[in-house]
């Protein structure tokens, strides 16, 4: 038989407080969604305003009603309950709704409206003026649908013929779909409704023969059609050898295929996908020899008390001290509280966005003096945490969805973090000096003779960077930039 021990274990643990966390989440939202954060916390909380106000006295006020307070056993809270469901107040039809207190000198702006014929309008439109009985109608409608922003069909014709029997009760085989696919492939932009990307390619290039009809695609909608594996690797020697092309008609065929649009449904989409702006929530500039940082404050409106709920406490606080009045100041109270806690947690927001900003401005100064991203020290988020005296996760949130403004351009902040390494000298670079050397030697290699990552760790190494080829590799990854082998031109 077992004997069980009861133990007991003492041990310390820290846990985040309320205001902790809702601090956390405010320092990690960027100032472009402030204003809707602050909007949404005067919604909920209506002894918060925009307006200003005295804070005088109220904590005063509060002090006092407390002295005050005593217990009243037999205060019965619903004796006027029956009076207040039965209290009807004459002026409440009088009361107004709706007020305009603007001034005639106000600017008053309207919300524009896009008038932007969407990518699947655009499709629509151009099927209904198709003669196509009702049914193929149906199946076409249901094809777009299925076209994604790009311009590609997003689902193969099998599962669209499944669909349209679940879905829309329509019995189509893929012969039938397939009929009014090659029909949507007609509409512009040309290679809309393509399963794939060499579809794509080979509905463009035959528009192309159909309406020019000075122009030679021949050989191009061959390499495509019949060499497509061998031309996306880049294997051109094999291209000429079978198919028996010269080296002048493959240069003009690839020039023709490089001039065709690989995503033709961005054409209509991208206009609606560019409304994203970029709010910057720092601003540096120089000025001499010195650097001056502000913090963007356009969404972060002065926030204070309300006035009537000042006055509404003080009147409370002159009445007599009934269950009812305790609870009424408690509710009070409790707004006005929340509404005190969440000013003081915008102030330290700002204040941690600034005394971060100016961490990084201050250790990247050669940067922001000139621009030149070779300047750009080794630096993680550690280190700025070391600096300002605050946790690695709070520089974290502050580097989150952040930009700053320069004379140079506007950057994330989390592009001035990054890892170093010693270079022979000893010397400590950023990696981002490493990426650049990587990325000039790509743009001025010869194109009919791409430098190998071996060669490009040869460069490294001759310039004072002793890395593994691998490591080379990794940067140039990270840099989107191809092998060489698909890198290589004609």
């Amino acid at each position: 038989m077992t004997s069980q021990k009861l133990s007991q274990i003492q041990k310390l643990q820290q846990n985040l407080s309320p205001q902790q966390i809702q601090l956390m989440q405010l320092i990690q939202v960027p100032t472009m969604e402030l204003a809707t954060r602050i909007k949404e916390e005067i919604e909920t909380n209506p002894a918060l305003e925009f307006d200003d106000d005295d804070d005088e006295n109220l904590n005063d006020d509060i002090d006092t009603f407390d002295d005050e307070q005593g217990d009243d056993e037999h205060y019965d809270p619903l004796s006027d309950f029956d009076d207040y469901l039965n209290d009807d107040d004459e002026d409440d039809a009088a009361y107004k709704r709706y007020v305009n207190n603007s001034s005639p000198d106000d600017e008053h702006y309207e919300t524009p409206v896009s008038n932007e014929t969407s990518f699947q309008d655009s499709l629509l439109e151009q099927l209904a003026f198709r003669k196509l009985d009702s049914r193929k109608q149906k199946i076409g409608e249901y094809i777009i649908g299925n076209i994604d922003d790009s311009g590609y069909l997003a689902r193969p014709v099998s599962g669209i013929s499944d669909d349209l029997i679940f879905n829309q009760n329509i019995d189509a085989d893929e012969d039938e779909i397939r009929e009014v696919l090659d029909v949507i492939k007609e509409f512009d932009p040309a290679g809309v409704g393509a399963e794939n990307l060499q579809d794509c390619l080979l509905i463009q290039l035959q528009r192309l023969e159909n309406e020019d009809v000075d122009g030679d695609y021949e050989t191009a909608v061959n390499i495509i059609r019949n060499y497509y594996p061998d031309f996306t690797q880049k294997h051109y020697d094999k291209i000429m050898a079978k198919g028996g092309i010269g080296e002048d008609e493959l240069k003009r065929a690839l020039g023709q295929i490089l001039k065709l649009n690989p995503k033709p449904g961005g054409t209509l989409s991208a206009p609606s996908h560019n409304a994203n702006y970029v709010i910057p929530d720092f601003s540096v500039c120089s000025n001499g020899d010195e650097l001056e940082l502000s913090l963007n404050s356009r969404n972060t409106p002065d926030l204070h008390v309300s006035r009537d709920y000042k006055e509404m406490l003080a009147e409370y606080v002159g009445k007599k001290n009934t269950p009812e009045n305790r609870e009424a100041v408690a509710f009070i109270k409790n707004k006005i509280d929340s509404a005190k806690v969440f000013i003081d947690l915008i102030n330290q927001r700002q204040n941690t966005l600034y005394i971060t900003m100016k961490a990084i401005m201050d250790k990247q100064r050669d940067f922001f003096m000139t621009g030149d991203e070779s300047k750009l020290k080794p630096m993680i988020l550690r280190d700025i945490a070391n600096v300002i005296g605050l946790d690695v996760s709070t520089v974290s949130r502050v580097a989150n969805s952040k930009y700053v403004q320069t004379a140079f351009g506007t950057y994330r902040l989390k592009f001035f973090f990054s890892e170093g390494i010693v270079s022979d000298e000893g010397e400590e670079v950023s990696t981002r000096k490493i990426k650049q050397i990587i990325k000039e030697c790509v743009d001025n290699e010869d194109k009919k003779d791409p430098l190998t990552d071996d060669e490009l760790t040869a460069v490294l190494k001759e310039k004072g960077f002793t890395i593994a080829r691998r490591t080379t590799a990794k940067y140039r990854e990270q840099l989107g930039i191809p092998v060489s082998r698909l890198r290589k031109e004609l």
